[in-house]
């Protein structure tokens, strides 16, 4: 087939540090170039792909202190992924809604994967007035705060196998990975080493519209010699930094909607001890993969009790249920539904024949 895949331009693809919808457009793109299937990339200059790469700006915008309307260069590139639109079966969009007036009339051959947060009421009028276009999402939860809209199915995040290395917990320390912002909640997961008395790296990014709560609720608990704060890292470093800790700690305070560092903490063996919110329970099974626990004092008793979880069972079941194949099959199912113009009828479960608690994928036919 012939895709297209537009990117945000916001980080390179893959980002060089953090960046989770990037990180998955990138695996998708190298699995289906690898199939053989002759895939166009629309992101930043910066990235790298064996797949064609159109650059739509120099550099991923996040980090470009010149860049003051990131939008500017996104309506940019949607304009010239439209000017070759022909020339795809299928384009593959991961920009949110800003695409939907410019493609609403070549929707059938259009899909979108909505990676964010779709509980706030002013998303409403929007997926109400373009409730016909084809959309994706990347967890059960994701999707039920919103209208009647199409939903094409819902696709969980995958990893390359080799991507991260498992490793034994033999660092000692409890990880938080991802964001320092309000609904990352790093204020708990100091809280929580603080009471399990045992050592927290924080491996985060610092957005600039999170600079005041980093300044006012994180940075004075970060003065504390059980805390290190260890800043943005890239792939090189997660292998490591996740694998040689005792658990990943993801005490979030909102809806997510799925939570990347969960299946990579999976990929390197690492237990996760998690408050049930959004997504997680979707992703993470208690007492297999992780611990769901619903405070910081729980959290804590619970850190002792990750440290008995199969290291060898956690990184299994992340190859069974969160591998770039298994994705990309379920992608590639929904890309060849939508270009031979089938219409949706029912609801069918993606699973080989896993017996799970939780769809891999769920794909509308």
């Amino acid at each position: 087939m012939k895709i297209a895949q537009i990117a945000p331009l916001y980080e390179s693809v893959p980002p060089g540090l953090y960046g989770g919808t990037e990180r998955i457009v990138s695996y998708l793109t190298e699995e289906l170039v690898r199939r053989g299937h002759d895939v166009t990339l629309f992101a930043s200059g910066d990235s790298r792909t064996s797949a064609t790469l159109v650059p739509c700006c120099r550099a991923g915008l996040r980090l470009d202190p010149a860049v003051r309307d990131p939008i500017a260069y996104h309506i940019a590139m949607l304009d010239a992924v439209r000017a070759r639109a022909e020339t795809f079966d299928i384009l593959h969009f991961h920009t949110d809604y800003l695409h939907f007036p410019l493609f609403r009339d070549i929707s059938e051959r259009t899909l979108t994967t909505l990676h964010g947060r779709l509980d706030q009421p002013e998303l409403r009028p929007v997926f109400e007035r373009f409730a016909d276009l084809p959309l994706v999402s990347v967890s059960g939860h994701q999707r039920r705060p919103m209208p009647a809209v199409r939903w094409e199915g819902t696709v969980h995040h995958g990893l390359p196998r080799q991507l991260l290395r498992p490793g034994e917990g033999d660092g000692g320390y409890l990880a938080f990975l991802g964001r320092i912002s309000p609904e990352k909640r790093p204020d708990l997961a100091i809280d929580i080493a603080k009471r399990a008395g045992i050592s927290l790296k924080i491996a985060a990014k610092i957005e600039r519209t999170d600079r005041d709560y980093h300044e006012t609720c994180v940075a004075p608990l970060l003065d504390h010699p059980l805390v290190e704060f260890v800043g943005e890292i890239g792939e090189d470093r997660k292998s490591e930094f996740l694998g040689r800790a005792r658990a990943l700690l993801f005490p979030i305070d909102w809806p997510e909607p799925f939570g990347l560092v969960l299946i990579e903490a999976m990929a390197a063996g690492t237990p996760v001890v998690a408050f049930p919110a959004g997504a997680v329970p979707e992703i993470v099974e208690h007492e297999l993969t992780g611990l769901l626990v619903g405070d910081p004092a729980a959290a804590a008793a619970a850190v002792a009790a990750a440290g008995d979880l199969d290291r060898r069972a956690i990184r299994a079941r992340f190859e069974e249920r969160f591998s770039v194949e298994r994705m990309a099959n379920a992608y590639l199912e929904i890309y060849r539904r939508l270009a031979d113009g089938h219409q949706v009828t029912n609801l069918r479960t993606i699973e080989a024949g896993l017996d799970t608690p939780a769809p891999v994928s769920v794909v509308l036919e």
